[in-house]
């Protein structure tokens, strides 16, 4: 296992590489969608469903869709910002690199947020998120559980290298695909190498956390995590993005989170995740809990099925 000086070189290497890497994408990527479908039929979440769409049917869940996707991603760095900024503000040691990095890290993260918000509004959605709201007391069982979450190191580690995985994953997709469009693909290829190095630094921290963390927490990761992962995953497109089109909004949502393809996709997205926890020794190899085997449909080992 690396030792903590490697780990404190390896920190710095990101902090040099984001300081020669400073992207304003308001003022370097200032293009914008264009009209109609955004994004192509099989990158859709309802593909492999027996419905049929109109052509406007399908260029409308294409911008809904992507703006439910960039809505979560934005709210998920919001509390990634909230959780370093908590970290920050009890740290001891000032000059320790992770927290130069952590800097960089919440710096490129505002800039994500801002392009997120600017491609949203270009989609003209108008779906509702019937998972969101709740009134008064819907905020605070939100905001609650986003504390929870902040104040379980190992477990936030493991959402914030899932909460990149999984974007990472459909980015990768959609930029790939020549049917995308190509402003799209040019915000999703900025993204994805920035994150690059988020993801980096996740990795990093698993082992230092598993560590100096609590009996709780670990049990968290363990047995909470892959539960949370998966309605993660599941709740970016929410069931309000097919009401919007003028699907049965819940009975889609739940006939998706079944199909073939996007059970693959969670495990595709999932299996990196559960790579770092046992890199990082979180996980033993012959002992993966249960709820992890599910989720990435591997077997004790590890190995895919």
């Amino acid at each position: 296992m690396a030792t903590r000086s490697s780990i404190d070189e390896r920190v710095d290497r990101l902090s040099t590489a984001s300081l020669r890497r400073v992207i304003d994408p308001d003022l370097q990527i200032p293009g914008q969608l264009g009209a109609g479908q955004i994004l192509p039929d099989e990158l859709l979440s309802v593909h492999g469903l027996p419905i049929t769409l109109s052509a406007e049917q399908r260029a409308r869940l294409s911008r809904e869709e992507l703006a439910a996707i960039l809505d979560g991603g934005f709210r998920f760095e919001a509390v990634l910002m909230a959780g370093f900024c908590l970290e920050l503000s009890v740290k001891n040691d000032l000059s320790d690199p992770r927290v130069a990095y952590a800097l960089h890290e919440i710096g490129e993260e505002t800039r994500h947020s801002r392009m997120f918000a600017r491609v949203i509004a270009q989609t003209g959605a108008t779906a509702k998120n019937p998972m969101r709201g709740g009134g008064r007391l819907g905020q605070w069982f939100e905001k609650r559980s986003n504390f929870a979450i902040t104040r379980r190191p190992a477990l936030f580690n493991t959402l914030i290298l899932s909460g990149e995985e999984i974007p990472d994953l459909l980015q990768k997709l959609a930029s790939e695909h020549p049917d995308t469009d190509p402003f799209l693909a040019e915000v999703n290829r900025y993204h994805r190498q920035e994150e690059a190095r988020h993801l980096s630094f996740a990795r990093l921290q698993v082992p230092e956390r598993w560590e100096h963390t609590s009996w709780s927490d670990r049990f968290a990761v363990r047995y909470i995590g892959p539960v949370v992962i998966r309605e993660l995953f599941h709740s970016l497109v929410h069931p309000g993005v097919y009401g919007a089109v003028g699907l049965p909004p819940w009975k889609t949502w739940f006939a998706v989170r079944r199909l073939p393809a996007r059970v693959e996709l969670l495990q595709q997205a999932a299996r990196p995740v559960l790579r770092a926890l046992i890199d990082g020794g979180a996980i033993v190899p012959g002992r993966i809990p249960k709820p992890w085997r599910q989720l990435c449909n591997v077997d004790r080992q590890g190995r895919p099925k």
